[in-house]
C-alpha cells in the first residue's frame, strides 16, 4: 500500500510543475514520512489469521510489503523469536493452520538459537526464496510462560555426548517398524527396555549418525513419523554434526523419562541408502576468482527480481527516481561443485514444479542451491546472497565422463557422479553486494546444498569459510578450508 501511495506521489510531483513552494515543501514531507515509516517497520512481524492477538501465521515485514514464512525448520526457537515481543513463550504451527499464506514468502528454511532479538537476524535461505506454496505457512501460538508445561527451546540445555551417560557395554541401537531392514523407527536399548528417540529438532545430520552406526550405509531421509510405529520416548534434544562414526558420539538433552513436544506418536525414524550423492565445493575456485565489481543498477534488474542485492538497493529504487544510474559494488566469485559420490545429485523438486525465469530463460529446479555469507569477528552476518534459483547442470566432467544432464530447452537437471556443476563469477547473483560493507577484516562463508534438502554421503565438504581482506579498491580471499553449511 505505501509503495502504490509512494509511487503516485512521485509522479505527481514530476507532473505539477505548477505547485508554489509550500505545498511542493509540504509533498515532499508527506513522501519522506513515508518513507521514513517504511524504514521504521522494516523486520517488524504481525500474525494474522488467528482468533486473537498472539496467535497465527507470521508475516514479516521487508522492502516495502508484508511478506509470509515457510514452514520448513520452523520450530520452538523460532517461535520463541516471534512471542518474545509479547513477552511471552511460543509454540510453532505448520501446514498453513491459521489459513493460506496470503502473499509471497519471504523467508524459508528460518533456523534460530531463541535468543536472537528479531527473526530477521536468524539464520534463512535469503529474503524472497522459497520452494513453498501457500499451504506451507508457518504461525504460532503465543502463551504465557506460566502455562507452559515444558521447556521449549530444547536447543538452549546444557548438552553432552550420550556415551558419558550410557552404559555403552549394555547399550544397543536399533531400527523397527520398516519394509526392509534399511528404514523404520530409530529404538536404544538401555536398563533393560528399549526405547524411542524424540523426533523434535530430528535432522538429516542425526539419521547419518544412526545409518552409519548400524553400518547401513548413508542417511536418505530422517523422518518424523508414526508411520513405523511408536514405542516409549526415553530420548530427547539429540544434536549431531553429521560426521559421527555413531549415535552415542552425538549430543542429547535428557534421557530416561522424558516429554516430547509435537505430535503425538511421532518418532524419530530414518531410511538408509549406499548411494548417495556428494557435493565437494572447490575452494581454490573461490580464491582464485575473487574480486570487487562496481556496476550500475539499471544493470541488474533481472537480479533485482530474484532478490540477489542487499535492503540498501531496494530502498534505493523506491525513493530515488534515478535509481537506475546508482552504483552497488559487488563481491564476485566462481563457484564449483564436483560430485564424488556414488549416485547422481538430483533436485528434490519433480520437474512439473521447476520454475521458469524469464529474464534468465531458464527453469529452476531448486530454490535455494548456495548461500553467500560476510561475517564480522563476531560471527554476525552483515552481508548475505544466494543463488536464489539454480539450473543444475554438467558444466565440466573428469576425463572419460560423458556429460548427461543440461538446462537448455527445458533439459533434465542433475550433477554426475565424477561432473561438476559451475557457476562463473560473471553470472547474475554469483556475488555478494558489499556496498554497505566497511573495510575490514571478515569471514567470507560459501556452502552448497546448505539445508540438506538432497541427501549427500556427508556434509562436511559443503561449505568453504575463508578470510577475506576488504578495503576501497580491492577484495582479497584466501585460506579457504571445508567445513559443514
Amino acid at each position: 500500500m505505501y509503495n502504490k501511495i509512494l509511487f503516485i506521489l512521485l509522479f505527481q510531483s514530476v507532473l505539477s510543475r505548477d505547485l508554489d513552494e509550500a505545498q511542493r515543501s509540504e509533498r515532499a514531507n508527506f513522501i519522506q514520512n513515508l518513507i521514513n515509516r517504511r524504514k521504521h517497520l522494516e523486520g517488524k512481524l504481525k500474525l494474522v489469521g488467528g482468533a486473537n492477538a498472539f496467535e497465527g501465521n507470521v508475516y514479516i515485514y521487508h522492502a516495502g510489503r508484508w511478506g509470509a514464512i515457510c514452514d520448513d525448520s520452523w520450530d520452538h526457537a523460532s517461535a520463541l523469536v516471534v512471542c518474545k515481543a509479547y513477552n511471552k513463550t511460543g509454540v510453532p504451527t505448520h501446514g498453513g493452520q491459521f489459513g493460506e499464506a496470503r502473499r509471497k514468502y519471504w523467508m524459508d528454511d528460518v533456523v534460530c538459537e531463541g535468543n536472537e532479538e528479531s527473526l530477521a537476524h536468524c539464520i534463512f535461505s535469503g529474503w524472497g526464496s522459497s520452494d513453498c506454496d501457500s499451504g506451507e505457512a508457518a504461525g504460532v501460538i503465543c502463551r504465557d510462560k506460566k502455562v507452559v508445561p515444558i521447556p521449549l527451546n530444547l536447543k538452549k540445555k546444557n548438552k553432552i555426548a550420550l556415551h558419558h551417560v550410557l552404559d555403552m557395554r549394555r547399550t544397543s541401537l536399533r531400527l523397527v517398524g520398516g519394509r526392509n531392514s534399511n528404514e523404520g523407527r530409530v529404538e536404544i536399548y538401555q536398563h533393560g527396555f528399549w526405547g524411542s528417540i524424540c523426533p523434535d529438532g530430528w535432522t538429516i545430520y542425526e539419521a547419518s549418525a544412526v545409518c552409519r552406526h548400524l553400518a547401513l550405509g548413508y542417511a536418505d531421509q530422517a523422518i518424523q513419523t508414526d508411520y513405523f510405529g511408536s514405542s516409549k520416548i526415553v530420548l530427547s534434544g539429540v544434536q549431531c554434526e553429521g560426521n559421527e562414526t555413531n549415535l552415542f558420539g552425538c549430543k542429547h538433552s535428557e534421557f530416561g523419562e522424558v516429554v516430547c513436544p509435537g505430535e503425538k506418536g511421532h518418532v524419530a525414524a530414518v531410511v538408509c541408502t549406499q548411494h548417495l550423492a556428494d557435493l565437494l565445493l572447490d575452494t581454490t575456485a573461490i580464491e582464485r576468482t575473487a574480486h570487487l565489481h562496481d556496476v550500475p543498477m539499471y544493470q541488474l534488474q533481472c537480479a533485482m527480481e530474484e532478490n540477489c542485492l542487499s535492503k540498501s538497493a531496494y530502498e534505493i529504487q523506491q525513493s530515488n527516481s534515478n535509481w537506475q544510474f546508482e552504483t552497488r559494488r559487488l563481491l564476485r566469485f566462481t563457484a564449483s561443485s564436483l560430485n564424488i559420490g556414488n549416485a547422481e545429485f538430483r533436485p528434490y523438486l519433480p520437474k512439473h514444479l521447476w520454475q521458469w525465469h524469464l529474464c534468465h530463460m531458464h527453469y529452476h529446479s531448486m530454490e535455494v542451491f548456495a548461500t553467500f555469507d560476510i561475517l564480522d569477528e563476531a560471527g554476525t552476518r552483515i552481508a548475505e546472497g544466494h543463488k536464489a534459483s539454480f539450473c543444475l547442470e554438467d558444466n565440466t566432467c573428469l576425463p572419460g565422463i560423458e556429460r548427461k544432464y543440461s538446462c537448455k530447452n527445458y533439459g533434465d537437471q542433475g550433477v554426475s557422479v565424477n561432473c561438476s556443476d559451475v557457476y562463473h563469477y560473471n553470472i547474475d547473483c554469483q556475488w555478494v553486494d558489499v556496498t554497505d560493507v566497511a573495510p575490514g577484516q571478515y569471514t567470507f562463508k560459501v556452502a552448497v546444498n546448505p539445508h540438506a534438502r538432497v541427501a549427500e554421503q556427508q556434509y562436511h565438504n559443503n561449505a568453504a569459510s575463508c578470510l577475506l581482506t576488504l578495503t576501497d579498491t580491492y577484495a582479497a580471499v584466501y585460506g579457504c578450508r571445508h567445513e559443514k553449511p
